[in-house]
């Protein structure tokens, strides 16, 4: 089956203020709607979606490394916050007029805080990671990733290194495998999209496991912004089979309610890898939210 994979029409590096440089893949015409890709965790630019529909749509997927990751510079002590910052200086030198955001498991606060910050116009969560660290999750998370949240809470450089040790690609390939249901594993061990994932992690920690484990630390910690002060308009896409212990305990629901303009597509048939069995839905969805603004 094609599940969208494809090489990317374009790669760089775009030099930050500060001087470091952040990693970029692009798929879709270069004059398209900008969307920013936020990859999930552990992974890196290489690794798109929606190749057969991005054309078609007038799509500019861009997908972007984050510090430490692939071949973005790191930045040690990174936060959510300098995220944005980083992204509104990409934004600025690219010259890509307001885009809209997608933001995949771990990747789906990093989307979020764009969002918080004014960047985007729109924002897709697809299979996300919600705020680990909310109260209102405190007695629905597993006992190994509360163990996770509350490592972070009471000494994050502590489970940063913790996150470092346990951090490799082949580690995580192996997590993702043998903890997925069946139809997230159809997806990730056809042979065309294993090698564009496995490509994909491989990259995220050539510059070993720092960035990873820095990411781990955000995603497992309080988000910087509140997500009823989120003002665009948000899409969060979930799949009713999605098992994943580290996506949103209650499959978006209580965040569809906070964000004042949220809407949460609930698919019954559904997993984890639905950025890719379902990449139409979601980016023309994305579009026509921007018509709407």
């Amino acid at each position: 089956m094609d599940y969208g994979v494809r090489a990317p029409a374009r790669l760089g590096r775009t030099r930050l203020m500060d001087g470091r440089l952040l990693g970029w893949a692009e798929w879709g015409p270069a004059d398209g709607a900008p969307v920013l890709l936020c990859p999930g965790a552990a992974t890196s630019r290489w690794l798109g979606f929606g190749g057969g529909v991005v054309d078609l749509a007038g799509i500019r997927l861009i997908s972007v490394d984050r510090p430490g990751l692939g071949v973005s510079d790191p930045a040690p002590g990174r936060t959510l916050t300098s995220w944005a910052t980083d992204i509104r200086q990409l934004i600025q030198q690219r010259a890509l007029r307001t885009p809209s955001a997608v933001g995949f498991s771990q990747g789906a606060p990093f989307a979020l805080a764009l969002a918080a910050h004014g960047l985007v116009d729109a924002v897709a969560v697809v299979s996300g990671s919600d705020e680990l660290a909310h109260p209102r999750f405190a007695r629905s998370l597993t006992p190994q990733v509360r163990e996770m949240v509350n490592a972070v809470a009471a000494d994050p450089a502590a489970a940063e290194a913790s996150f470092a040790v346990f951090g490799s690609a082949d580690a995580l390939w192996d997590l993702i495998i043998t903890t997925s249901p069946e139809a997230d594993r159809a997806v990730y061990t056809d042979p065309v999209f294993r090698h564009a994932f496995r490509r994909a992690m491989d990259e995220a920690f050539s510059q070993g496991p720092a960035g990873y484990a820095r990411d781990t630390v955000l995603a497992m910690g309080p988000w910087p912004f509140a997500a009823d002060d989120i003002a665009v308009p948000v899409d969060l896409w979930y799949g009713q089979r999605d098992t994943s212990p580290v996506h949103s305990p209650d499959l978006g629901e209580s965040l569809t309610r906070l964000i004042p303009a949220a809407d949460r597509h609930l698919l019954p048939a559904a997993a984890g890898s639905l950025l890719w069995t379902h990449a139409e839905a979601i980016l023309h969805t994305l579009l026509d939210r921007l018509r709407r603004t």
